[in-house]
């Protein structure tokens, strides 16, 4: 399957894609039994690939890489690419599921507590009737555990893995397992499990329009985020600048 151009931020090669065609490239590799392994970057996980060698590592192992933030489309905009559209990690993970009800993808869930990888496999039960949970797996686990989940994954013969962990954790899973597993399509998705069982409420669509989804998250926790969020933007307009200069490292 021919793939569109990638864009090169910030030394991150990011695909030049939107969903519809993200979601093609899924079901490519899921029917032909190709090795996919996703990874998104926004404005975060951008500046802490600059900050840590090993993390730019294992996201760069990523088969293909997509825009989740909003920052990073609008960067590609100033620096003269212009991405289509940003491919969040948990819409790309919706849209699976939809097609998943006509194809009968084998889903395995592997991340957050226990409490929300039960809810998430009743929620999917009820909403997409046809997709396939193969196996789940709480993502509060030891070294010695990885393994025995490995070998869960391997077993399920599932065709997409969704990692609900955070990074670098994720990155570093994904990185030591995916050719082991044998799964087709491999996708770290953060905290939407924690979006999708109820705990976490998402920003609403008019805040993920404007790119804000970051300040409504804030918002809802300023005493724990506020100073994270802020030190983060700067440091990434800090290297958007030093990109546009031409002295980004």
């Amino acid at each position: 399957m021919t793939s569109p151009a990638k864009i090169n931020l910030f030394g991150i090669p990011v695909e030049a894609m939107g969903m519809e065609e993200a979601l093609d490239t899924v079901h490519h590799a899921i029917s032909q039994h190709e090795p996919l392994q996703i990874g998104v970057v926004n404005a975060a996980k951008v500046v802490n690939m600059h900050r840590d060698p090993a993390l730019r590592e294992d996201v760069l192992s990523s088969d293909i890489i997509f825009a989740d933030g909003a920052a990073v489309v609008l960067a590609s905009k100033i620096l003269g690419h212009s991405l289509p559209e940003r491919v969040t990690g948990i819409d790309l993970m919706f849209g699976m599921f939809e097609r998943g009800k006509e194809h009968g993808y084998r889903v395995y869930c592997l991340g957050a507590t226990e409490e929300v990888s039960k809810k998430v496999e009743e929620n999917i039960a009820h909403d997409y009737p046809g997709l396939i949970l193969a196996g789940r797996h709480h993502g509060y686990y030891s070294e010695d555990e990885q393994q025995s989940i490995a070998d869960d994954i391997k077993n399920s013969k599932a065709d997409i893995l969704l990692v609900a962990m955070t990074s670098p954790k994720k990155e570093q899973f994904l990185a030591k397992w995916m050719d082991y597993m044998g799964v087709s399509v491999c996708h770290g998705v953060g905290g939407s499990f924690d979006v999708y069982s109820g705990k976490v409420e998402r920003a609403p669509e008019r805040w993920q329009k404007l790119g804000l989804e970051w300040l409504y998250r804030v918002k809802q926790e300023p005493g724990r985020l506020w100073k994270r969020y802020l030190f983060t933007n700067l440091a990434f307009i800090g290297l958007l600048m030093k990109e546009k200069l031409g002295l980004l490292k």
